[in-house]
């Protein structure tokens, strides 16, 4: 990892951990505001989900966006209109308000996660890139891990929350400032270039689009409905809400190691056991429910489902270069956008419908999927 521009990589680790602080921050307090109000769970869930369709939103236009502004001047440009929209949130009661806000603030993180997944690839080598972007996704959660526990803090102390909120997020502009004024488009004719068509790309990573596909579900479902999972089991609800935490830990803690272990034993070969591991882990949790080893459980479960995504970033890098490869991050951010707001609503009518293990198996058959594609990719030589 000599070779590689560390003044860059550290400064845009800190500028989006800084990111990932305001968002794990600005999620917990916008449902806690909102239910302080009186608002419906339901209202609550579908102002969230707008977050995800503003992700979902913004994905088509950042690989034109950095071609003709540059990385890091669409990353500035994120960063301000994320942190405007949490600050006028503190400016209004509407509901529809807060929705357009969301939705715009998803767009800008949408953006920020495209370019900041890209660029972290296109600086990392290749024989030390799994250990690179772990590095990269292990600041991100641990940052965000963070947020909640701001909140808890300083919620009722603070009268201004949103704006406080909102002031985090230009603390990643410093960072940014810092870095090289490049990014993940590579010469002149790629800057210059309108665009990169998704239909030229999506065929070459569907292991990677699954892979995407089931963290994003997962890690909504374990932040949303797995404490609730708990508690239908008779956990207490301290116990219960602390499941999920112990999910992000697993998550932030083991993140390296499995870099280095793809690094070392190959990314494919890593990728495809992270997922193995999760169809083993799943079908324990009803039966661990009731003893010491849930927290084990879920604490490795948090750690494979997290390598899935993680070395679905370092697929991207092996796979392409340039405008390419944001197009490719921002395909994984689309799929993103539309499993984390689509997932929990239908596993949420199943758990209603069919029972408090319909979590579980969701999960499963997901991961199974995705384990099918790493078998298909390996058959077709991709």
């Amino acid at each position: 990892m000599k070779s590689m521009a560390w003044r860059d990589f550290f400064a845009l680790v800190v500028s989006i951990g800084v990111v990932g602080l305001g968002l794990g921050a600005t999620m917990p307090l916008t449902a806690l505001t909102l239910d302080g109000r009186g608002v419906g769970t339901d209202v609550i869930g579908m102002i969230t989900a707008v977050s995800a369709l503003g992700i979902l939103a913004a994905s088509p236009f950042v690989s034109r966006a950095v071609g003709r502004y540059g990385a890091r001047a669409t990353m500035l440009g994120a960063v301000w209109a994320a942190s405007l929209a949490t600050i006028a949130m503190q400016c209004t009661d509407s509901l529809l308000a807060w929705s357009v806000l969301r939705f715009v603030f998803g767009g800008a993180m949408g953006v920020l996660f495209t370019i900041g997944e890209a660029w972290v690839n296109r600086l990392a080598p290749a024989d030390s890139r799994g250990k690179v972007v772990a590095m990269y996704t292990t600041s991100f959660t641990f940052f965000q891990l963070i947020g909640p526990a701001l909140v808890a803090a300083f919620n009722h102390k603070i009268a201004w929350s949103f704006a406080a909120c909102g002031l985090l997020f230009l603390l990643a502009l410093p960072g940014l400032m810092l870095i090289s004024n490049s990014g993940p488009e590579q010469d002149a004719e790629e800057a210059n270039a309108p665009g990169v068509k998704w239909t030229l790309i999506l065929p070459r990573m569907p292991m990677i689009v699954l892979g995407a596909a089931f963290f994003a579900l997962f890690d909504t479902l374990a932040l949303s409905l797995l404490p609730l999972y708990a508690m239908r089991h008779g956990i207490s609800t301290e116990l219960a809400l602390l499941s999920a935490t112990v999910v992000l830990v697993g998550d932030t803690g083991l993140q390296f190691a499995l870099g280095w272990m793809a690094d070392r034993y190959g990314r494919a070969r890593v990728h495809a056991g992270c997922g193995v591991a999760v169809c083993l882990l799943l079908p324990l949790l009803p039966f661990a429910v009731h003893t010491p080893w849930l927290w084990w459980t879920v604490l490795l479960l948090g750690a494979a489902a997290g390598g899935i995504y993680m070395l679905a970033l370092v697929a991207c890098g092996e796979r392409f270069t340039g405008l390419p490869l944001t197009s490719a991050s921002a395909i994984v951010n689309a799929t993103w956008g539309v499993t984390s707001g689509g997932g929990p609503l239908l596993t949420g009518v199943l758990m209603q419908s069919v029972g408090v293990n319909a979590l579980p198996v969701v999960m499963w058959v997901c991961a199974a999927v995705f384990v099918g594609s790493a078998v298909w990719e390996k058959r077709r030589g991709i």
